[in-house]
């Protein structure tokens, strides 16, 4: 399969943009970059859990709209910007340690929009979380 990334881009680089920002301080670590796919996870302690003791639900969406917004950024033809439309996520079963581990595909990768969905599951496998996001590509003003 071909790579969909329109930039060149190693997982190193896309580490290095998170610095300084709530991904760092949240602990979300970035893993893996396929040639259609993001791969992150995010930490289940005291800095993502919610008083009940399990992981918070906007935790699960802030990995994932990293995920996809990193993806539509990557897609997208060099010298546009994506900004987020919408994301939605329904909450499946919750995690209470370890980590929860995010994978994003694009569903579609058009002109002006890109929607992506992503999976998150728990380190068992299991589904915790499905999302999906949409994106604006804006093209360079000029």
């Amino acid at each position: 399969m071909a790579s969909i990334w329109k930039r060149k881009v190693t997982l190193e680089i896309l580490k290095k943009i998170h610095v300084g920002t709530t991904v760092e301080h949240l602990g979300i670590e970035l893993l893996e970059l396929g040639d259609d796919f993001i791969r992150a996870r995010a930490p289940v302690d005291h800095r993502t859990k919610q008083p009940a003791g399990i992981l918070h639900g906007g935790v699960s969406v802030l990995l994932a709209e990293t995920l996809g917004s990193n993806g539509a950024a990557l897609a997208a033809p060099e010298g546009h910007r994506v900004v987020g439309l919408d994301i939605n996520a329904n909450h499946i079963r919750s995690a209470s340690e370890g980590w929860v581990y995010g994978i994003a595909r694009p569903v579609h990768i058009g002109r002006s929009t890109h929607v992506w969905h992503i999976d998150i599951t728990n380190e068992a496998g299991q589904l915790t979380c499905v999302s999906r996001i949409t994106m604006a590509v804006l093209a360079p003003a000029g």
